[in-house]
């Protein structure tokens, strides 16, 4: 974790690799048989601003739906940006085509969510380790590809004789090792990571997270980690960013997220993590949030979290949209109220409760 941050939570010591700035993404919706007319848009990615610094991992957490994986994708151009800048190493990715983009994707690279999926049945494990580097011109050297290729099984703790092996051969955590070595095949300085162990049983997540931080300290790689598990989250990470409806609502280092949340989303998510101590879980304060998530396709107006929020306030949650702001010590939320929550100003409401449905 860096020692020094600035004012938006980037680092200082030693510089930003990654840099998202009023990052949009908005999906057309589309209908009619004849004129494919467009009548309205959902809006996965919502104006979002963030920096990575090199060598750090920065988490991003929320619930389902709210545009992680789009942001993941959207970085790497797997999706195309509707608005915003990426700038990667002082280069504008938004404006990058052909094959100026493809070289540069070299030193991006994605472990996606579902490792069998992802992964091709018909390729041996050494098919899919070479598809990466023959694309890019790496492979014309057989001794040297044969040699990178004991490196990457080496690094991701797998045997060698897996090269002549297919990916239903393997169980679940070494699936996601093998889409880690293809991703570290080319060499690449940013690794995206879509939920990179929900699909794995609890004793392979502990062992799949430990290679991901052997391998940044072995490679110094910089992460951007996709996740809905806290726990995980906060165990790799040196800052999270909290994502709703698709947007940035909070942003701190993990260590201040979890002791002291600012904003009544983040409250909301870090109160339904169970605690293994039966005295501190009856004790605690468990917020529950009434209502759906609204849909991405017609956003609240104002703050779009303000129909869940149990501290709303009719003056400014309903009409005005609060922006990302500088709370001191790299820390930004997205909130009219946070300074007015966090000194006890405002209560929460109390929620009703629900009538017992009738026989």
């Amino acid at each position: 974790m860096t020692d020094e941050t600035g004012p938006a939570g980037d680092t200082t010591g030693e510089g930003e690799l990654l840099v998202l700035d009023d990052l949009k993404v908005h999906f057309p919706i589309k209908r009619g048989l004849l004129l494919d007319r467009t009548v309205g848009h959902v809006y996965a990615v919502d104006g979002v601003s963030l920096r990575v610094g090199r060598g750090e991992t920065y988490g991003l957490v929320g619930e389902s739906g709210c545009g992680k994986t789009t942001l993941g994708r959207a970085l790497l151009r797997l999706v195309e940006p509707t608005g915003g800048t990426i700038t990667f190493d002082d280069t504008d990715l938004s404006s990058l085509k052909g094959e100026a983009l493809r070289t540069m994707r070299k030193r991006m690279q994605m472990v996606f969510q579902d490792p069998l999926s992802s992964l091709d049945p018909r390729q041996s494990v050494e098919s899919l380790l070479v598809e990466g580097m023959r694309a890019h011109g790496l492979d014309t050297d057989p001794e040297k590809t044969r040699k990178r290729l004991t490196e990457l099984l080496s690094a991701v703790g797998l045997p060698l004789n897996s090269l002549r092996k297919y990916p239903h051969e393997f169980s679940g955590g070494q699936r996601q090792r093998i889409g880690i070595a293809r991703a570290l095949a080319l060499e690449p300085d940013l690794i995206v990571a879509d939920e990179p162990v929900s699909a794995l049983d609890v004793s392979v997540q502990a062992q799949v997270i430990n290679l991901l931080e052997e391998l940044q300290q072995e490679f110094g790689l910089t992460y951007v980690v996709i996740a809905h598990d806290l726990a995980v989250v906060r165990h790799i990470s040196d800052r999270i960013g909290v994502m709703y409806l698709g947007a940035l609502v909070e942003e701190s280092d993990a260590d201040s997220l979890y002791d002291e949340p600012l904003h009544p989303y983040t409250k909301a998510l870090l109160s339904a993590i169970p605690v293994p101590d039966p005295v501190v879980e009856d004790s605690r304060e468990q917020i529950l949030l009434t209502g759906d998530l609204p849909s991405p396709s017609d956003p609240p107006s104002g703050c779009r979290f303000h129909t869940r929020c149990p501290w709303r306030q009719e003056t400014l949650c309903d009409t005005d949209r609060p922006e990302l702001r500088d709370m001191g010590g790299g820390r930004r939320v997205a909130c009219h109220y946070a300074e007015d929550i966090l000194a006890g100003r405002l209560a929460p409401r109390t929620q009703s409760p629900v009538s017992p449905a009738p026989a």
